[in-house]
């Protein structure tokens, strides 16, 4: 079997969106420069994101707004009617230097990453995941939808079965307008209830054969394990998919400051772990995730996962260093220690809310083919 492929960039490093916007911090170059530390990341392994071309994009996304994404950047501003069809230039979606060739590595990363998958394999795509970006207009923090044009690269390969399953604490809007009704793609979604963008309800199938899952807010590992093991593992395996997409978010954690959810980062290493072996590509995409320590720590220990490594219990002190190096304009502006010491955090479990019981259990009776 061929050795996972990391793709990253050095455009993340350095660029952002603003001080005082949620993605100030880095985190594709901590997770790169943690990786790299612990030696799980040789150069056979990494390769470097290109930036998709404004006519791949357009596979999704509209020519005029590519061009309005391209002309903002030039231009460091937009006018109140590009604001107002595009909803670029707003505070969640700010004109930055970068605004078009970031997103636009990102996505052509993921679209490199279904290229690599077309005879199999797994990729892994920190920067990617960006499931909120629709055809013509930007939304929560995402102004091109890697995704969904991974998505639609491997559907032009000829694959016919393609489960999308993401855990960001956020619903994937834009994945699921993109895909509706579409029955080649199973959408999955886990969530927290009554956050934002307040779509994806638990009634809600897309047009067709998605299934939307909102946690209650403090959901734990336990309540996420029943989501994993009941619905999630099920539908898939009953799928036989020739190819699986996660979206990794990582704000579902308990220290992210954009959801009120409870897990630890094991949550998410164990659903890539359960993942994997299901289809024959597995693609992995980041997301969410704006505490610089735990979205780093979360991102590398989905590498390890992927690559079999075995994650320390204590950081030797070059990756201890990195986390260290860190800084937050959120309090605390230092973490526990924590956060610098380990990857790993401690498990969150504890009783399971009655309300995802009755959720779990209503998506198992409309999916019984799945047991």
């Amino acid at each position: 079997m061929r050795a996972p492929i990391f793709i990253g960039s050095e455009i993340y490093r350095g660029s952002s969106y603003g001080p005082r916007h949620p993605l100030s911090i880095p985190r594709v170059p901590t997770v790169i420069d943690l990786c790299r530390a612990l030696g799980w990341l040789p150069d056979a392994q990494y390769r470097t994101s290109p930036r998709a071309k404004p006519r791949a994009l357009t596979a999704f996304h509209t020519a005029d707004y590519i061009a309005a994404l391209q002309r903002a950047e030039t231009e460091g501003q937009v006018s109140e009617a590009t604001r107002a069809r595009h909803h670029i230039g707003t505070l969640a979606n700010p004109v930055f230097p970068e605004m078009f060739r970031r997103p636009a590595t990102a996505a052509g990363g993921s679209l490199l990453a279904a290229a690599l998958l077309a005879r199999g394999g797994t990729v892994y795509n920190p920067g990617g995941g960006t499931h909120h970006g629709m055809a013509d207009h930007a939304g929560g923090f995402c102004y091109l939808n890697d995704p969904v044009l991974a998505i639609k690269a491997l559907l032009a390969q000829g694959l016919t079965r393609i489960a999308y399953v993401d855990i960001d604490a956020h619903h994937c809007d834009g994945v699921a307008a993109a895909f509706h009704g579409e029955n080649r793609v199973l959408m999955i979604s886990t969530h927290e209830a009554g956050r934002w963008p307040f779509t994806g309800v638990l009634g809600d199938r897309a047009g067709g054969q998605a299934i939307n899952l909102p946690l209650p807010r403090a959901t734990n590992d336990s309540g996420f394990a029943m989501a994993l093991h009941e619905v999630i593992l099920p539908a898939v395996q009953a799928m036989r998919p020739e190819a699986v997409v996660l979206q990794c978010g990582a704000d579902a954690v308990t220290e992210d400051p954009l959801s009120r959810l409870c897990l630890s980062n094991n949550a998410h290493w164990q659903t890539v772990a359960l993942l994997r072996p299901l289809s024959p590509r597995f693609l992995v995409l980041g997301g969410g995730g704006y505490n610089p320590w735990t979205v780093g720590r979360l991102w590398a220990g989905v590498w390890a996962t992927l690559n079999g490594h075995e994650i320390p219990d204590r950081l030797p002190e070059r990756a201890r260093a990195i986390l260290a190096a860190l800084g937050w304009p959120r309090r605390p502006a230092l973490p526990p220690d924590a956060l610098v010491e380990t990857l790993r955090d401690p498990p969150r479990e504890g009783a399971v809310d009655a309300t995802l019981r009755t959720a779990i259990a209503h998506l198992r009776a409309r999916g019984r083919a799945w047991v």
